[in-house]
């Protein structure tokens, strides 16, 4: 990678970081901190609150993706971290869980993620773009973790409307980063039928891949209605998880670069992906059969977590190589909707299927459902390493 291509996924990374930390840090702590507030009792008011930013951010993502194809990458994400700040700031003053829900949807509003990664695809060549995907795709798994632990300390030394505040200040850091550290944005292609709405949400290709994100998603919140569960069953306590997600994050980083690079190396994404869909599909059966122990289940989550950041990390990736680089934003917009979608269906389906299943029901689902994405993933085509979109993007001839 260049020096440039280096700054800007960095950076990128960073702005995604800054933000999802403040989204993390509440996760741990607000269900416990809303029992003593207005309509803190009520179980689903609270579950709302928690979520709300998932469904506004799912309705946005598509909408400000395109405006960031026609009205460039930087002010997209800079009005989204200001709208981000400003929920910050009204779920710091709430009063009530109704106030927190209103914080927490306009924090939600500032839908950044396609402009985001229409800039990182902007940005870099294709045969760097997926290791540059991956730091962003690592920057939210360490920031994850990271929630995980400071999340309880910080919010002893300075409650919920200080992590509020903090979630804020984020995201105003964030706009320093892009205005300050970003490098400028690429020149933004001028086309007579830039959006090519119906050609880029019905392309067979990228269907393949949102769906593929839709399933990962969906398989990721299924399972952890369930897992931190079993960590308490196999004697490990709630403020103590990070020490086995930490490590199997970090581990899975380490494990995952040397095949993504060598994929990309040699031009053979698409194999790569089955790979890592079958060790996921591995991993659930695993956790469904063969943890006995809590060694066991810290095993079986490394792997999840090896083939989860590969797919994690390909998916936007090769969705900004097959769309055209006029509507970039609006086909990682359309790929960032049915994410959201899929951490909302995962969610409720592992609900229903834990209370009515158990764990074991929750994994044989999650198998099922990458085995089925595993099938669909087959139509996928291999992506040439040079020539831009040559041979892959929607609606453009192929290089000769």
């Amino acid at each position: 990678m260049s020096a440039r291509e280096i700054r800007a996924s960095v950076s990128l990374a960073l702005i995604f970081a800054l933000r999802m930390l403040g989204l993390f840090l509440i996760l741990p702590v607000f269900a416990v901190h809303a029992r003593g507030m207005p309509g803190g009792q009520d179980v689903m008011l609270v579950g709302i609150a928690l979520g709300i930013y998932g469904l506004t951010q799912g309705l946005l993502q598509i909408p400000l993706g395109a405006a960031s194809d026609r009205w460039g990458r930087k002010p997209v994400i800079v009005a989204g971290l200001a709208v981000f700040a400003l929920g910050s700031f009204v779920a710091a003053a709430a009063a009530s869980v109704i106030w927190v829900i209103v914080g927490r949807a306009l924090q939600g509003a500032g839908a950044i993620s396609a402009a985001v990664t229409a800039f990182i695809a902007d940005s870099t060549r294709d045969e760097h773009r997926t290791k540059a995907m991956a730091m962003v795709g690592g920057s939210i798994g360490l920031t994850f973790a990271l929630s995980l632990v400071v999340a309880p300390v910080l919010y002893a030394a300075m409650g919920m409307g200080g992590l509020f505040l903090a979630t804020g200040a984020l995201a105003l850091a964030g706009i320093a980063v892009v205005l300050w550290l970003v490098p400028p944005a690429p020149a933004r292609i001028e086309h007579e039928d830039a959006a090519r709405w119906r050609e880029v949400a019905c392309d067979g290709q990228l269907l393949r891949l949102n769906a593929g994100i839709f399933t990962l998603h969906a398989v990721q919140m299924a399972m952890f209605v369930v897992v931190p569960v079993l960590l308490v069953e196999h004697g490990l306590a709630l403020p103590r998880h990070w020490t086995v997600y930490l490590p199997a994050v970090l581990a899975s980083f380490a494990l995952m670069m040397p095949p993504l690079v060598a994929a990309e190396r040699r031009g053979r994404m698409r194999c790569l992906l089955l790979a890592a869909t079958a060790l996921m599909v591995a991993a659930q059966l695993g956790l469904r059969w063969l943890a006995p122990s809590l060694l066991a289940l810290g095993l079986w989550l490394l792997l999840f977590f090896v083939a989860f950041n590969i797919l994690e990390a390909s998916f936007p990736s090769l969705t900004s190589r097959l769309a055209p680089r006029s509507a970039r934003g609006l086909a990682l917009g359309i790929y960032n909707t049915t994410q959201a979608v899929g951490l909302a269906v995962g969610a409720a389906v592992g609900g229903w299927l834990a209370k009515h299943q158990g764990a074991g029901g929750v994994f044989a689902f999650a198998a099922l459902a990458m085995a089925l994405w595993f099938v669909f993933a087959l139509g996928l085509r291999e992506l040439p390493l040079k020539g831009g979109r040559a041979g892959g993007a929607v609606g453009e001839p192929a290089a000769r």
